[in-house]
């Protein structure tokens, strides 16, 4: 009870209803509600019927999407409701194919894409190439015929660093369809703290703009998934791990499923609104450790006696062994059967070796060197590198066993002092990094206007 309020019964003035305007004398014992209003009994239960009606002609749905998310009831007129935030749904006149069939590239003109920006992972850039053009052909002609093409999900596996992200997102933009990039290990069964299974479409919602029918032909890129692996101790529930395998199941195989609309659980206070997963494509990456053990094992018991049995170290130093990979080998590593079968297109990527993270420093569209140049350039200063720096720091990264992201991080060591001193003096010209300096035995070199100098070392 407010200040205003006690201090009114201190005077003995009477009370009235915010709503019917009568007293309490009349209305009976008032109830006093946030805002300062007072409503009596009458009121309070008319706005009860309205919300009632509400549910049983739109549902709980509506409901809520009338209530919560910023909507308030008017409890001056119980038969309305406050305007909430929508999701968008198009007219059945306004709807139009999102996807047109002559549009979709064709396999060789997306790899052609991936090229521009991905280097190497020659064979997982064809088969994503494929899959993703027999995805939307399906999602085109949209069952043209009594002949249902399956959806073509994905299950790619590679060591980290190797480009999984960076190829889905390029992807994306060859499209130009809605992506959402979420993280396996923050999934929990429901009813458990954690994100819903349903919050990866949240985010696929989002990042369409809350367009419902727009965010039902995007992809759907679920990172870490190897982290959902049934667990070796089976002596507690596993909400984490095999429990969140079977909750994706439906979403992969396509089903219409409640979403929460800007939350990542059902139980927030949030509108939901419905969608169709059929469509959206679903690809799913991680690093998967240690599986390389797990063909290893099955290779060697292929043939272990005999004369033609196999060295038990002819694996260890294999680079393509993970390319030898099969279902079985998944399902040992702790992923259920059913998850697997719904994921038909089944691909690796290779590590990285010191060729290629070179070709990675300079060659990609938004290659790392270009980003510095581009930098540099902005101060009127041009930037070289010597071909044995860029050797010398692809060894470098190879070493930290992260992948091209190993890159970016030496690159920025070095590039410290240089991005501090160059703006000093408006006399220099053009930075040559040598190998000299990557080895911390000399400095980069310095070119004037017509002179050459050094920058004293670090």
């Amino acid at each position: 009870m407010n200040d205003e309020t006690q201090t009114k019964e201190k005077k003995g003035e009477e009370r009235f209803c915010s709503l019917c305007h009568r007293s309490e004398r009349i209305a009976g014992k008032l109830v006093e509600i946030p805002g300062n209003m007072l409503v009596c009994n009458d009121c309070m239960q008319k706005s009860f019927d309205a919300m009632n009606r509400q549910l049983n002609h739109g549902g709980l749905q509506d409901l809520l999407r009338n209530v919560t998310n910023l909507g308030v009831i008017d409890l001056s007129n119980p038969g309305t409701f406050g305007q909430a935030k929508q999701v968008k749904h198009r007219s059945e006149e306004a709807k139009k194919p999102v996807l047109d069939l002559r549009k979709i590239p064709a396999p060789h003109k997306i790899k052609a894409t991936l090229d521009e920006y991905v280097i190497g992972q020659e064979h997982a850039k064809k088969v994503m190439s494929v899959a993703v053009y027999n995805h939307y052909k399906r999602v085109a002609a949209d069952a043209m015929d009594e002949i249902e093409i399956e959806k073509s999900n994905m299950l790619m596996i590679g060591p980290t660093g190797s480009g999984k992200t960076y190829l889905v997102k390029t992807l994306s933009r060859l499209l130009d369809v809605p992506l959402a990039i979420a993280d396996a290990t923050s999934l929990t069964e429901a009813g458990y703290i954690g994100d819903d299974i349903e919050s990866v479409c949240s985010k696929l919602l989002a990042a369409a703009d809350n367009d419902v029918d727009r965010a039902e032909h995007g992809i759907v890129f679920i990172d870490e998934i190897d982290k959902l692996a049934k667990k070796k101790n089976a002596n507690q529930r596993d909400v984490s791990g095999e429990a969140v395998q079977q909750g994706l199941l439906k979403l992969l195989e396509g089903s219409e499923i409640e979403v929460p609309v800007g939350a990542n659980s059902k139980n927030a206070m949030v509108p939901l609104t419905r969608m169709n997963t059929r469509n959206i494509l679903f690809i799913c990456g991680g690093a998967f450790p240690d599986l390389e053990d797990i063909i290893k094992e099955r290779l060697n018991k292929q043939a272990s006696i005999g004369f033609y049995a196999d060295l038990k170290d002819k694996y260890d130093h294999d680079p393509h062994l993970l390319e030898k990979v099969n279902v079985e080998d998944l399902r040992k590593f702790g992923m259920i059967p059913e998850f697997l079968g719904r994921l038909p297109v089944i691909f690796t990527l290779s590590g990285l070796d010191e060729d290629m993270l070179v070709r990675i420093l300079k060659e990609p569209r938004n290659a790392i060197l270009r980003q510095y140049q581009k930098l540099l350039a902005l101060d009127e200063v041009k930037l070289d590198f010597e071909d044995d720096a860029l050797r010398l720091i692809a060894a470098k990264a190879l070493e930290k066993d992260t992948g091209a992201r190993a890159l970016r991080a030496i690159l920025e060591e070095y590039m410290l002092d240089i991005m501090y001193e160059i703006p000093k003096d408006d006399s220099i010209g053009q930075v040559i990094i040598t190998k000299e300096y990557i080895e911390g035995t000399g400095a980069p070199r310095i070119l004037l206007r017509g002179q050459d100098m050094f920058l004293p070392g670090n």
